[in-house]
C-alpha cells in the first residue's frame, strides 16, 4: 500500500510540472550527473511533456560538464563537481544549450563510494535559473544508492515546481 501512494504522490508531482509550464509558458531543460537521467525519464512518463521539455544532458564525468554544458575547469578545481557553483553553471549551460527558458540541474553523490567528511555520500547541489532568477540549494540524504538516486530525483523535480 505505502508503494502506490509514493507513486501517486511522484507522479502527481510530474504532472503538477507539466500543468505549470503550460500555464507559465515556459520550456524546461535538464542537466543531470548523479541521477542518471531519472528526473528527465520521470518528467517524460507524462504524455504531453514534449510541449515544455526540450531535452537533457546526462554529464556524469567532468569532462560531460566542461565539453557539453561550459563548467569549467577551473571552477571544479576549486569547488569540486560537487558544489552549489558546478551545479549553478551546469544550470545555465543546459538552458543555453537547448534555448530553454528554464534551466536546471543536479550533482551530487550517491555512493556508496565517493564521499569524505566534507562531502559525504547523500550530498547534492542543484540549481534552476531562469530570466535573471539563479537559486542553488543543497541537500542531504541517507541511504543505499537506488534509493539516494530516487531522493535526488524527486528533490530536483519538486525544486522546479517551487521555483517556476
Amino acid at each position: 500500500m505505502f508503494t502506490i501512494i509514493n507513486r501517486m504522490k511522484r507522479k502527481l508531482l510530474e504532472e503538477n510540472i507539466r500543468a505549470k509550464f503550460k500555464e507559465k509558458k515556459k520550456t524546461l531543460s535538464l542537466a543531470e550527473s548523479c541521477t542518471g537521467g531519472l528526473a528527465s525519464s520521470r518528467i517524460t512518463d507524462i504524455s504531453g511533456s514534449s510541449r515544455y521539455f526540450t531535452g537533457s544532458i546526462i554529464s556524469y564525468a567532468n569532462s560531460a560538464k566542461i565539453n557539453l554544458l561550459g563548467v569549467s575547469k577551473e571552477r571544479i578545481k576549486k569547488h569540486g563537481a560537487v558544489s552549489g557553483e558546478v551545479a549553478l553553471d551546469m544550470a545555465l549551460g543546459v538552458r543555453e544549450k537547448f534555448s530553454s527558458s528554464v534551466g536546471a540541474s543536479i550533482t551530487g553523490i550517491a555512493g556508496p563510494t565517493g564521499g569524505s567528511a566534507r562531502k559525504p555520500v547523500g550530498l547534492a547541489y542543484m540549481a534552476f535559473v531562469s530570466g535573471k532568477k539563479k537559486i542553488t540549494k543543497k541537500v542531504l540524504f541517507k541511504g543505499e544508492r537506488t534509493s539516494i538516486k530516487k531522493k535526488f530525483s524527486s528533490a530536483l523535480l519538486k525544486f522546479i515546481l517551487d521555483s517556476v
